[in-house]
């Protein structure tokens, strides 16, 4: 039997000809059931896979990333064959793994109900214990087509020029790929029990599927795309331990209690009027004094750090995204244009276009560069209806767009004060927690050399790097146009939301022609850093108000304080500490309602109104309030001026209570 060569950790070993990774991993000791694959030459693969010479080989464990992936993946799988048992006409879609869980769509003559998915879930349970085993099959076009002669769905992606086994429609490939079936088999039998196209890989057996729940079920269009059927989607989570998954559940109820858009009508703070369409919101008072606030500070501080505040038209000729590139590859994401005096306009779908033309509205020196510009930009951009959510996911959106315009000798120094002053101010905000992703080059998706991608790259690592902050890799994550940092922000439950992002880019100051006048007289062209901190006004605001669940910290809060009288005689009294407080900028309110003490203090819990000023007879006596926290604690007593003073504080330190 002929010798191959592998090596594992650094250790190279000699193994037998079609020994596989599994048998690698156990015989060097590193193997146990919390390996369920491994990565071969970078590759990941299934542990049958047989190893051939010059492999470098490391074991995948179920509790990282890659393997939650394949966890996640082969549940969905699991999940497919159950259906396809219970619902024998039902045709498959795609099923990929994605962040905390999976999904499949499938097409379906009736919606599924919440008693489908609990026999779907029950059957799936069966299916686990079963102990089925993943075996992966090459074949070709012809063989897939016919073996899946039933399955339109899936006799599309083979027609994909290339024909890739795919579970997704992000990650289609044309050209070159294998094409793949995966094949459900009888744990003692070896009998075809299920199959799936499929690029994998999948875990052993379906016994290595520790815990998982199915959700909820929806519409889903095929492949993304309205104009394709609409496909019933079961959404599903899986983890590699039941402690992990109740975790995860007890964070989703949670979440549920401080969703933004429930937060959002409770506190009064914005609707979407179906009137208007949809993803297209609209502030109402208590919500347009959060979003002031949040503006009023951000733009304090970019005054502060040397920008310069621009401010841009709606609407433009299409010839402006033409020269940009944008046309070419973001039309589908943008508005269908408008025919105006024999032109198309289209709605804004981004600022830095027309910051470009500021730049260029006249010679520059380099005296006057790191030019910053800076505006609050509404853009507009046509998300596909499904994924249009809340405040997060809107289809009109105000950026908090700067542009800074700097020669290649600033650049290194103005990534590094750029990315500072980023985290900086998401900390005064109440966001602490970060690591930073950085976006590489999509050769498909990209203009420019290689030289310049590669050069623009080292710099945004560089500072990230020397920031501290972890730094995780988004391969071919990039816009056309250039790489980027994303902060990537950690919420008050541990959820990550991508915050502030950074781009460098060589590109739109060579397609606007933009030139400055060097030292020596030459003309040079700048380089251009696109950067966006809140991302949008109002995606930030419902994170925000998500993270605090609606309890504001008091310089946000929309009303800061409420003055509760114990009795309707002492209104008066507490309109005059009102007034004192308003002189001050503080927003306060002061109920004087017929309601009862006990429900005014309610209501104000509710509205989540950072402190409450109580008065009776011995506090008109002497000069004094009860102080009521939001967190129910109370301190009787407190000399209106110190109260005041407290108060001021605690909004001027930006400190939550």
């Amino acid at each position: 039997m002929s010798e191959l060569r592998v090596t594992l950790g650094g250790d190279e070993r000699a193994v037998a000809a079609g020994t596989t990774a599994g048998q690698v991993l156990d015989d060097a000791g590193r193997g146990g059931p919390k390996i369920v694959a491994a990565r071969v030459n970078g590759e990941l693969r299934d542990l049958e896979y047989a190893v051939t010479d010059g492999d470098d080989l490391e074991g995948v464990e179920i509790d990282s990333k890659d393997g939650r992936d394949i966890l996640r993946h082969s549940t969905a799988h699991v999940m497919a064959q159950a259906v396809q048992e219970l619902f024998p006409d039902a045709k498959l879609g795609i099923g990929p793994p994605v962040m905390n869980g999976f999904y499949y769509d499938f097409d379906v003559a009736e919606h599924f109900t919440p008693d489908d998915l609990k026999k779907i879930e029950r059957r799936m349970r069966e299916l686990v214990k079963q102990g089925q085993r993943f075996s992966r099959r090459v074949v070709t076009d012809e063989q897939a087509r016919a073996e899946l002669a039933d399955e339109p769905y899936k006799l599309e992606l083979i027609g994909l020029k290339g024909g890739a086994g795919v579970d997704d429609e992000e990650s289609v490939e044309v050209g070159g790929a294998e094409l793949t079936i995966y094949d459900n088999l009888d744990a003692k039998t070896g009998d075809l029990c299920w199959k799936d196209l499929c690029r994998g890989p999948h875990l052993p057996t379906t016994r290595n599927i520790p815990a998982f729940k199915l959700m909820r079920a929806g519409g889903a269009y095929w492949r993304g795309s309205e104009k394709n059927p609409q496909l019933q989607r079961i959404y599903g989570t899986a983890w590699e331990s039941r402690d992990k998954q109740d975790e995860y559940l007890r964070m989703l109820e949670e979440a549920e209690k401080r969703d933004h858009r429930k937060l959002g009508a409770e506190l009064d703070l914005f609707s979407f009027p179906p009137i208007i369409g949809s993803g297209l919101p609209v502030f109402h008072p208590k919500g347009g004094i959060i979003r002031r606030e949040l503006e009023n500070y951000s733009r304090v501080r970019h005054e502060q750090a040397g920008y310069s505040f621009v401010n841009t038209p709606h609407i433009t000729k299409g010839q402006l995204y033409e020269t940009s590139g944008h046309l070419g590859w973001y039309r589908d994401g943008m508005f269908p244009p408008m025919e105006l005096e024999g032109a198309e306009y289209f709605l804004k779908p981004m600022n830095c276009p027309m910051h470009n033309l500021i730049f260029d509205a006249r010679g520059r020196s380099y005296k006057e560069l790191p030019l910053r510009l800076f505006e609050f930009g509404t853009v507009y951009r046509y998300e596909k209806s499904g994924v249009v959510h809340g405040l997060t996911r809107v289809r009109g959106l105000t950026q908090d767009d700067a542009h800074i315009y700097c020669t290649r000798e600033q650049t290194q120094d103005e990534l590094h004060s750029l990315l500072k002053f980023v985290l900086d101010l998401l900390r005064d905000y109440g966001l602490d927690d970060f690591y930073l992703e950085l976006s590489t080059r999509d050769p498909k998706k990209s203009v420019g050399s290689d030289e310049e991608w590669e050069e623009a790259t080292e710099m945004l690592r560089v500072a990230a790097e020397n920031s501290g902050l972890a730094l995780v890799p988004d391969p071919e994550g990039a816009a056309f146009y250039g790489p980027k940092i994303s902060v990537q922000a950690r919420d008050a439950i541990g959820r990550t939301w991508q915050m502030s992002t950074i781009q460098m880019d060589l590109q739109l100051p060579k397609l606007f022609n933009l030139e400055y006048q060097a030292a020596d007289g030459t003309r040079q062209r700048p380089v251009m850093i696109h950067r966006a901190l809140f991302g949008s006004i109002e995606r930030f605001f419902g994170v925000l108000l998500e993270h605090y669940a609606g309890a504001m910290p008091p310089w946000l809060a929309p009303v800061q304080v409420v003055g509760i009288p114990i009795a309707d005689e002492h209104v008066p009294y507490l309109e005059k500490v009102a007034a004192k407080l308003r002189d001050l900028g503080v927003r306060v309110e002061v109920d004087a309602s017929g309601d009862r003490m006990q429900k005014k203090i309610r209501n104000a819990q509710k509205q989540k109104v950072p402190f409450m000023l109580l008065a009776g007879d011995d506090d008109v006596a002497k000069d004094a309030v009860s102080f009521r926290y939001r967190n129910g604690e109370q301190n009787n007593g407190v000399a209106v001026d110190a109260a005041v003073a407290e108060i001021l504080k605690a909004i001027a330190d930006r400190v939550q209570v």
